[in-house]
């Protein structure tokens, strides 16, 4: 009797778990977006657990399938399986970039073994490959249209590339090695946000401030209210740093912000990364070379574009050749600018972007206070929104009954030409403590198509702009607008996404791939036609003075190569890091200078990093792969200038974009569907001549 009771109060807890956990249940919520409004903490470790417990249940349903493996019960079944988890994580982990906290890292951290575990099981299970290979081994056979064929190489490959033909004893040992993986990268990224929000710099005494504009400074002034000081706060990120490395006067305050920037997460305190960063390529290195490659890089570059180390260090290598006399020459330009304006030092890394902007101001007549007037935040998304309607007939609505996971995020509702729902975009302008630096898109749902019904995408673009003051709207620098156009580029990759499986969708493409259709919508930034349609004052209505659009095109390649030589010197870091044959012991600082000794333009600071806060290759998708934005450059080059020579709003050229790029994810080898909207493979000179250098 006590064993009935007992199994009856635990039947009822289950049930009033599930019945409280919204990820257990139905969204009921438009498009079935994700009810952010219901989700507690406690929700997501309850759904990760039944999320892997289903998708365990459905790989034991493809293993014992007594039919003959074949493409839809062997391949399609497992591409369709864990959609709970999938959805479980791409919530957890979005908001753990965006609205994190100290419980969600936590969990982060106790999840993250938990669920590599999962993903090795499956990766690893002999009898699930066995049926994988079996369809794999016959796939000449199976007359299979090019996106199934992908999908099945990319389903085998995924296994193999994974450890499925290792031994036993290389089994466990690569178990062990992506497990302690993906918690380092977790740890990494988390570090570098608790030591950007630790510093603080708080003045009390204006005549220190000489030089920030006045609507920068109520910014600041707000930030110190908001935290209980008096006086002006500033901090490490983007909205805040960026203005005063430009503005402040005070060199000594800048040296102070320039220096705290740069030593994040080497402070020798539990936050410092410089072991993370020698652990993670050292088990990067172990993978790689356990999986029959001689360094992480060729693992990563078998499937990218570039194919290979040699040929990413020649377009990093031709690149650097095109662009350093320049580079050196700006430098000297700058130096001799600030020379003849009192300065009777050397210039510094914590003097450059002073000086460069007050040369741009004074060659050009143009900056960003004088820009940001023109660039409210809602008329410039007005102005963004309104380019995917030129280009491809998208209309986007306002649903404010579609949950969001902060207050400040707006939720839109997309369509095409004719009306038909297309996904819902999510975006998030603002910097707050709860999200990490920079800007990105992502997705909490893929595109995909199952028994005739195309289940559209909810996708996300996150940045972190300044926000409005108690006097002023939100107003954009000109980097803010173009930062704006990337990351709606990559939306758009997501949006018009319109291909049968998942794992294909979108912006599921080759890393040296993925960053064309961010970067070439940069290009109409700095577009008169564009730029007519929203740039208006915030206060006047007066559009963008003609002149200044004239400065904006005039200045566009104004220190271009010494911005081409800090791209290439990231481009070169990362492969330093992930080109070692042996695990690295030494000094992580000595060997980052090593690294970037070829590109460097200013004089060199001792006891700063960039290793030790490079997200993108330690905590994000990037390794071995950062040399992908200096690709994409060479393809949005050559393909913007299809738009230039038939008109930057032609609808018959970005329909080919969009039929042959952006709706067909990866579907395809990328250089084939770049050729089929092109004509042609592309080369440099199309950057070359962009930006102005001779070649």
């Amino acid at each position: 009797m006590k064993a009935l009771k007992l199994f009856i109060l635990m039947t009822l807890l289950t049930a009033s778990a599930v019945a409280e956990n919204p990820f257990l249940l139905p969204f009921n919520t438009p498009h079935q977006t994700v009810p952010f409004n219901k989700i507690k903490t406690e929700h997501y470790k309850p759904a990760f657990l039944e999320g892997m417990k289903q998708q365990n249940a459905e790989i034991e349903a493809i293993i014992n399938n007594s039919q003959t493996p074949d493409f839809e019960n062997t391949i399609v079944a497992l591409e369709r399986s864990g959609e709970l988890l999938s959805t479980v994580s791409a919530v957890f982990f979005n908001l753990l970039s965006a609205e994190t906290n100290d419980n969600l890292e936590a969990l982060s951290l106790e999840m993250s073994p938990i669920l590599t575990e999962h993903s090795n099981n499956i990766s690893l299970n002999e009898k699930l490959f066995e049926k994988v290979k079996m369809v794999y081994d016959k796939k000449d056979a199976l007359n299979l249209t090019p996106e199934q064929q992908m999908l099945l190489k990319k389903t085998y490959n995924g296994f193999v590339r994974s450890g499925a033909n290792l031994n036993e004893t290389d089994k466990e040992t690569y178990r062990q090695l992506s497990t302690e993986l993906s918690a380092l990268t977790l740890q990494f990224g988390q570090n570098v946000l608790k030591e950007t929000n630790q510093f603080q710099l708080n003045i009390t005494d204006k005549n220190l401030l000489k030089g920030l504009p006045e609507g920068f400074l109520e910014a600041s002034a707000l930030l110190a209210k908001e935290k209980g000081k008096d006086g002006w706060l500033f901090n490490l990120t983007a909205p805040s740093y960026i203005p005063f490395m430009k503005y402040a006067e005070n060199r000594d305050l800048r040296k102070e912000l320039y220096m705290a920037y740069n030593t994040r997460a080497m402070n020798d305190n539990e936050f410092d990364n410089r072991e993370n960063v020698k652990r993670i390529t050292a088990i990067r290195l172990q993978i790689a070379q356990l999986l029959g490659y001689e360094n992480f890089a060729e693992y990563v570059l078998e499937n990218r574009m570039a194919k290979n180390e040699q040929n990413v260090y020649n377009l990093l290598n031709d690149l650097l050749k095109a662009y350093k006399p320049t580079a050196l020459q700006e430098y000297q330009d700058v130096q001799n600018f600030a020379t003849a304006n009192g300065a009777d030092f050397t210039i510094m890394p914590w003097d450059w972007a002073f000086y460069s902007e007050k040369l741009k101001d004074d060659k050009f007549s143009i900056n960003d206070e004088l820009l940001k007037p023109y660039f409210e935040l809602e008329k410039v998304k007005a102005g963004v929104f309104g380019l995917a309607t030129q280009l491809f007939g998208l209309q986007f609505k306002k649903n404010s009954n579609i949950p969001v996971y902060n207050e400040e995020v707006e939720a839109f509702e997309v369509f095409d030409a004719n009306g038909v729902f297309l996904a819902v975009l999510y975006t998030d302008f603002h910097s707050r403590e709860s999200k990490r630096g920079g800007a990105w898109m992502t997705e909490f749902r893929g595109q995909k198509k199952i028994d005739g019904v195309d289940y559209r995408p909810h996708v996300s673009i996150v940045m972190n702009f300044t926000r409005a003051t108690e006097t002023k709207p939100a107003l954009l620098t000109f980097d803010e607008v173009n930062t704006f156009l990337h990351e709606f580029g990559h939306a758009l990759h997501g949006i018009l996404s319109d291909v049968t499986y998942e794992s294909l969708s979108g912006t599921s493409v080759y890393r040296d791939f993925v960053e064309l259709p961010s970067q070439i919508l940069e290009n109409w930034t700095s577009e008169k036609e564009f730029l007519d349609g929203f740039a208006a004052h915030y206060e006047t209505g007066e559009k963008l003075p003609v002149e200044f659009i004239q400065n904006i095109k005039a200045a566009q390649n104004f220190n271009v190569a010494y911005a081409s030589l800090r791209q290439l010197s990231f481009g070169y870091l990362d492969m330093a890091w992930h080109t070692l044959k042996e695990p690295f012991t030494g000094n992580v600082l000595a060997f980052e200078t090593e690294a970037f000794q070829q590109t460097q333009i200013l004089p060199k600071v001792e006891n700063v990093s960039m290793s030790v806060s490079f997200n993108h290759i330690f905590s994000g998708g990037y390794a071995a792969g950062y040399y992908s934005y200096k690709w994409a450059e060479v393809l949005d080059a050559d393909a913007f200038s299809v738009f230039k020579k038939n008109g930057i709003f032609d609808k018959k050229t970005a329909a080919s974009f969009r039929d042959n790029i952006l709706s067909r994810g990866g579907t395809e080898p990328p250089m084939t569907l770049y050729v089929r909207f092109r004509g042609q493979e592309p080369t440099i000179d199309g950057l070359l001549e962009r930006t102005g250098i001779n070649p």
